[in-house]
């Protein structure tokens, strides 16, 4: 389909997606809705049926710019997910750490590093954690609460930075999308060590366990938890009546390190560092020239068979309860799959048919907004609308289209710490908003009561996103020197928690002394 300058009106579908989205809440329909409105737009103006031509165009653009491996990595995953619980691989590794970890710092050690460790799915990650840390972390009676912030934090974020993910690909399916980029696996890369709320919430997590300098909601949950039991009839997110009770850890750990190991090698194979000849036999180039979503369509499917071989032999499961998983798993996907579909449909009549990004980013050229604005403006809109929305796919995949073209026409130097800002306040958006899935599940998996989880992280959520403001504003006025941001961020996350927890201690005091009434 040929290309139609919309001018203002190519706004229209973007900003009707996020109005309809903050009013309802409902992703999917806002989406859909602002993909009506923009098929409805270049049908009108170019002279198409205004029913026909929009309906025809609505569907066209949602089919043509789907990438199917993504989606089928997506369903794999899912699907690998299901097996290895249904293994009873999570159990086992349940019950061996409680014989290693003595004390709570640690078992809250083992939580977070559990959660970085399964890097590669969020969901995965929120139900694996909490299932099997959720025993030890209540025998040294840590707050539920406290799991659930340690499981919400090493899921989104960890998944945000994590090269080999559902994230990372479709990142680099949006980043691609673009038309500025001719591997969006690269540049994705290039973001990491910019992505702020990632990589402070990580640091965070670990001055939290190790000071115990909590404060706010969730130092009050902590205290709580040491005088009361928690409630061990709370249900699990998980029905393990169908879960094996044979599997080991390496069951849980042998599928996810193949996938990791498959994802690699596969990555390296589409990008040429195997073939004779090739130009591409630097690991570095090689990375930068594959096909990630094909890669990861291999190793995922992999990764399943992998499993098969582990689990059916061994009288795990029988073939039939694996392929049962299999299919939970897919359909456990489908979510992520429809906010997918929508998210590059929207983006492609925004980009491909209206040229919003040329508009928006001419408009935005002829400005007067400061360059070194720029990455911490980006980074709190995104936030405020992940939040809202309780979905950072969908908020990077509506905002990557039109930031890219504005951010290279005010400050192409700042073009990456840009897409870092918007991935990074797409994160924080999803990682404490109360109607995202990572944030629901956190609290299912934990066992903590939902607005108990929330109203505790927040705070925390709210101390790392300061930082990153003053970050990504440090990012704009030098240039994007990753030392000095970094370095400048991380020392003001130092001061700001020890300095909330004194003033929470000194409040908390305060109130204690006073007298009855």
């Amino acid at each position: 389909m040929d290309s139609y300058y919309a001018g203002w009106l190519s706004l229209i579908p973007p900003i009707l997606a996020i109005t309809l989205a903050l009013l309802t809440k409902e992703v999917v329909f806002s989406l859909f809705l602002g993909i009506f409105a923009g098929a409805l737009i270049y049908a009108l103006g170019v002279g198409l049926h205004p029913v026909a031509g929009t309906i025809g165009t609505v569907f066209d653009v949602i089919t043509g710019s789907a990438d199917l491996n993504i989606i089928v990595f997506v369903c794999l995953l899912g699907a690998l997910v299901s097996v290895i619980t249904l293994s009873g691989g999570s159990k086992a590794y349940g019950k061996w750490a409680s014989t290693k970890l003595k004390n709570g710092k640690l078992s809250l050690a083992a939580a977070a590093v559990l959660g970085i460790v399964i890097f590669i799915d969020d969901c995965f990650n929120c139900l694996t954690v909490g299932t099997v840390m959720k025993p030890l972390t209540d025998k040294y009676k840590i707050s539920r609460a406290k799991l659930a912030y340690i499981i919400d934090c090493t899921a989104a974020p960890i998944c945000m930075i994590a090269p080999i993910s559902s994230w990372a690909a479709a990142v680099g399916s949006n980043l691609e999308a673009t038309g500025y980029y001719d591997n969006g696996f690269q540049v994705f890369l290039s973001t990491i060590p910019l992505n702020l709320y990632a990589i402070l919430s990580l640091i965070m997590i670990f001055i939290i366990i190790f000071t115990g300098k909590d404060y706010g909601p969730m130092a009050a949950a902590e205290k709580a938890a040491a005088h009361f039991q928690a409630d061990d009839s709370e249900d699990s997110p998980m029905h393990l009546a169908d879960v094996s009770d044979d599997g080991t850890v390496a069951d849980m750990l042998l599928p996810i390190i193949s996938l990791i190991i498959f994802a690699v090698i596969a990555m390296l194979y589409t990008g040429g560092f195997f073939t004779a000849g090739s130009s591409y036999h630097n690991l570095t180039a090689a990375f930068g020239n594959c096909a990630t979503s094909q890669s990861l369509v291999w190793a995922s499917f992999g990764a399943l068979l992998v499993a098969m071989v582990m689990y059916i032999p061994r009288r795990l499961i029988t073939f039939g309860e694996y392929m049962n998983g299999i299919t939970e798993g897919f359909k456990s996907m489908v979510p992520a799959c429809l906010i997918l579909f929508l998210a590059w449909g929207i983006g492609a009549v925004c980009r491909d048919l209206l040229l919003t990004p040329e508009f928006v980013s001419h408009q935005l050229a002829r400005s007067n907004i400061p360059a070194f604005l720029l990455p911490a403006l980006i980074f709190i809109i995104a936030a405020f609308l992940s939040f809202s929305t309780g979905t950072a796919w969908g908020t990077f995949g509506i905002l990557i289209p039109i930031i890219a073209p504005a951010a290279y026409a005010i400050a192409p130097q700042l073009l990456t710490v840009t897409l870092s800002a918007t991935l990074a306040g797409s994160v924080f958006g999803d990682n404490c908003s109360p109607i995202s899935d990572t944030t629901i599940l956190s609290s299912a998996g934990s066992g903590c009561n939902h607005i108990e989880h929330v109203s505790t992280q927040l705070p925390y959520a709210m101390t790392v996103a300061a930082c990153c403001i003053v970050g990504y504003l440090v990012s704009g006025l030098t240039g994007a020197n990753v030392a000095l941001t970094l370095g400048i961020s991380i020392i003001l996350l130092i001061l700001m928690i020890f300095t909330a927890h004194a003033f929470y201690a000194r409040r908390a005091g305060a109130a204690s002394d006073m007298p009855d009434r």
